[in-house]
């Protein structure tokens, strides 16, 4: 299977191909970015398109980062993903952020302690999910006061994951055991969001915008609040 995969949820416009009969990534590229995504992005793509020798056509399945994550960011990323698999007749597939952070750190064979994933919503708050070593939904991902997360994850020694990682690891409470591990990443490894792209099914991985809260910026619920009218006749 041939995935193309396409990254701008947060800090970095990143693009890869894999192929999974070859057992790898055959092309990819990350740029770290806070903002700019969208001018990067395309040419970006073509770039990776071009190195992988592969066809857009040749192509099984796109995947793109559903969030959590910049608002602005995610809207760049899906974008593309859907308009490349429009134009090839392919399909498109979701893959969560907080579940690429968690990825890498499940497929160790040897990893006993449960895995928290977490992202900086800001306004003291983290989006975050916890899994255990194997994979097993441990809390569901959510948005909560970074109080609430460390206390949620406190009697577990986790292995901490993602761009709030240090974040927790900060304010981790004193009297309770310390985190395993700590993994600051800025965004998630663009090879892994392939990966759980060609592993998920199409029908329940939706390519659309997962905010786990509304956005920040919202349109007015009337188009002409704050529009003088003309008086009544």
């Amino acid at each position: 299977m041939l995935i193309l995969a396409i990254d701008t949820a947060l800090d970095a416009c990143a693009a890869a191909v894999l192929d999974t009969s070859a057992g790898g990534v055959i092309a990819q590229e990350s740029q770290a970015m806070k903002r700019g995504h969208a001018e990067a992005l395309m040419p970006l793509i073509a770039r990776v398109m071009k190195a992988s020798g592969v066809a857009f056509a040749a192509l099984d399945r796109i995947a793109a980062t559903t969030g959590p994550g910049s608002f602005t960011g995610l809207r760049v990323g899906l974008s593309a993903a859907r308009g490349i698999a429009l134009a090839a007749g392919k399909p498109v597939v979701g893959v969560t952020t907080l579940t690429a952070f968690a990825a890498p750190v499940v497929s160790e064979n040897d990893q006993p302690h449960p895995v928290l994933a977490a992202i900086d919503a800001r306004h003291d708050h983290v989006y975050f999910q916890m899994v255990g070593g194997d994979g097993s939904s441990l809390i569901k991902p959510k948005v909560a006061p970074i109080a609430e997360a460390l206390d949620a994850a406190r009697a577990s020694a986790p292995h901490l994951v993602g761009n709030a990682a240090q974040i927790l690891a900060d304010r981790w409470p004193p009297d309770a055991a310390p985190p395993f591990k700590i993994d600051q990443q800025a965004a998630p490894d663009i090879a892994w969001v392939a990966w759980l792209g060609a592993a998920v099914d199409p029908e329940s991985s939706p390519a659309r915008p997962y905010y786990l809260r509304a956005p920040d910026a919202k349109p007015p619920k009337d188009p002409l609040a704050g529009v003088a009218r003309p008086p009544a006749s």
